[in-house]
């Protein structure tokens, strides 16, 4: 069977060389059920061009094998089914003319459309829809800092990622590159405290009144310090700031748009149809 297969590939990997010879009158057949036949040609139609040689035997002896199991299934299903059960010709019309009407809405929407979404407008959104934007969890800004339990004048490090001063930063900075193991300067974005707690060996306490009456939090474990500046935050239930959801309302002023585009396509075409005069009503 191996044997086989490395065969049939080679013939697949000749006839995907050789595009340019017509292919053979009498296709070579694969497989058989009942009355319906896997040929090469559907295979190899059917196997992707970068596939090395040995995922190349693997795919075809896999997709073989699933086409025999799709037939014995079809087989039965044909003399189980009543007539009426087997009439699908309706469902096969709506589903293809579904299909080639979404593909051509897709094609106008690459070719005609420009997905261009302003500040703005999200801001707009957000303001109007700011109820909708509230917080599932707790959201931090700060500075997150790790280094070994032996690193260098760590009075210091402590001293400057709690400072609001600028010089005490670069030397925080110029220090981390050296010596942390990790650094995350993250003061103009947000981040969940889930993110900041899987980083930690012992998280947040779990207090609702936490992030209220603390800016810092320190801990360690047998390898590292960890220092976490907390320098502005939002709780949950608290209504998102429009950085942290931006890119949500993005999302959904797009689709708004997409679908607007899609609706004005409808209309113009209705116009269209009915200045060309091939709709006609009875």
């Amino acid at each position: 069977m191996k044997i086989h297969i490395r065969l049939l590939v080679a013939a697949i990997l000749c006839f995907s060389a050789c595009k340019n010879v017509a292919p053979d009158e009498d296709d070579v057949p694969l497989a058989k059920v009942d009355n319906r036949i896997l040929t090469l040609s559907e295979l190899e139609k059917a196997v992707p061009g970068n596939l090395s040689k040995n995922d190349s035997i693997a795919f075809t002896q896999n997709y073989i094998n699933r086409w025999v199991k799709s037939a014995l299934l079809l087989r039965k299903a044909e003399l189980n089914l009543t007539p009426e059960e087997k009439d699908v010709d309706q469902i096969l019309s709506d589903y293809r003319a579904s299909l080639l009407i979404h593909r051509y809405q897709q094609k106008l929407l690459l070719q005609k459309y420009v997905p261009l979404i302003s500040s703005q407008e999200i801001e707009a959104y957000y303001n109007k829809m700011s109820e909708n934007f509230k917080l599932d969890r707790d959201i931090i800004q700060g500075v997150f800092v790790q280094v070994p339990l032996n690193a260098p004048n760590l009075s210091d490090v402590k001293k400057w990622y709690r400072s609001d001063d600028s010089d005490d930063y670069v030397k925080l900075e110029e220090y981390c590159f050296q010596n942390a193991q990790k650094f995350d300067n993250f003061v103009d974005r947000w981040v969940t405290v889930e993110e900041i707690n899987e980083l930690l060996p012992l998280p947040f306490p779990q207090h609702p009144m936490f992030l209220d009456y603390n800016k810092f939090y320190e801990t360690s474990d047998s390898t590292s310090h960890y220092l976490v500046s907390i320098r502005a935050f939002h709780k949950e239930d608290d209504i998102a700031p429009v950085s942290f959801v931006e890119e949500k309302i993005k999302a959904i002023l797009l689709n708004k748009k997409r679908i607007e585009f899609i609706k004005n396509l409808e209309e113009e075409l209705y116009d269209e149809g009915l200045k060309q005069k091939v709709i006609k009503f009875y």
